[in-house]
C-alpha cells in the first residue's frame, strides 16, 4: 500500500480518513489481502478481485480456489511464467504454488456450494444496505448476462467481500437501500471495499470502517444508505 494510504491518518469523528485521496485498484487489493485471515480458503472473482492474489504473503498461508477446478493458485503469471493452459475463471494466466491440485468442474462447484470456502471476493454492480448482491446482470436490454459461479459463491462462502468503485460513471452510488438490478444473493455480503471507503454490513446497519480521500460526512452525502461511524 502506498505511503499516502498508511500514513497521516486523520480522525474524522470516530471514522479514520486513511488517505487524502481515493484508493487505486492495487492499493485496494493490498488492503483486501491484508484483511484475509491466515489459513483461509479463498475464491477471487473475475475483475478487480483477481489482483488480491498478488498481495497475499507466504506467512498468511492462504489457499486460493478457482472455480474452473484448481486449489493452490498463485499470483497472476507474467512473462515466461505464462502458460495458456493454466488460467483462472476469468481466463487470466496464473501461477501454481507447491501442492496445487486440479479437479473436475463439478467437484469445484461442490467445494463452493458445500461451505468449504472461508471467503470469496467478488465484484458488484450493486450492494444493498442489508447485504444483497447484484453482480451478474444490469437488466439493460443490450447487456450480456454473465452469472458464472457467482450465485454459488455468494451463498456458499462463509464471508463475501465485495470490491468495487463506490460510484458509477454518472456518479450514482452502487451502495443502495434496495437493489434495482437482478439479484445474485440475499443478505450475503459482509464487507464492501471501495475506492472511497470500507463498509461493514452488520445486523444493525452499515458501518464505515475507514475512508479514503473523503470525510465521513462527505461520504454520507454520496449514498442514500444511512451510515454508522466506527465498527
Amino acid at each position: 500500500m502506498s505511503e499516502q494510504t498508511t500514513s497521516n491518518i486523520i480522525e474524522a469523528g470516530t471514522v479514520p480518513q486513511a488517505s487524502d485521496s481515493p484508493l487505486g485498484r492495487d492499493d485496494l487489493a493490498k488492503l483486501v489481502a491484508k484483511d484475509i485471515e491466515p489459513g483461509s480458503f479463498v475464491n477471487l472473482g473475475i475483475g478487480q478481485p483477481t489482483l488480491v492474489s498478488n498481495y497475499l504473503t507466504d506467512e498468511q498461508d492462504i489457499t486460493l480456489h478457482t472455480e474452473n477446478g484448481m486449489l493452490g493458485m498463485g499470483p497472476v503469471a507474467t512473462g515466461d511464467q505464462i502458460d495458456q493452459d493454466l488460467i483462472n475463471a476469468g481466463k487470466i494466466p496464473v501461477t501454481e504454488l507447491p501442492g496445487a491440485s486440479y479437479f473436475h468442474h463439478a467437484d469445484s462447484f461442490a467445494i463452493m456450494r458445500g461451505g468449504h470456502l472461508d471467503v470469496c471476493v467478488l465484484g458488484a454492480f450493486q450492494v444493498s444496505a442489508t447485504g444483497d448482491l447484484a453482480n451478474w446482470h444490469t437488466g439493460a436490454p443490450d447487456a450480456i448476462p454473465a452469472v458464472g459461479g457467482a450465485m454459488d459463491l455468494a451463498t456458499g462462502a462463509k464471508d463475501v467481500y465485495v470490491m468495487m468503485t463506490l460510484l458509477t460513471k454518472d456518479g450514482t452510488s452502487k451502495l443502495v437501500p434496495e437493489l434495482s438490478y437482478p439479484l445474485t444473493g440475499v443478505g450475503c455480503v459482509t464487507r464492501v471495499y471501495t475506492d472511497k471507503a470500507v463498509f461493514l454490513i452488520t445486523a444493525d446497519g452499515v458501518h464505515v470502517r475507514e475512508t479514503f480521500g473523503i470525510t465521513f460526512e462527505e461520504l454520507q452525502g454520496l449514498v442514500e444508505v444511512p451510515l454508522l461511524p466506527g465498527v
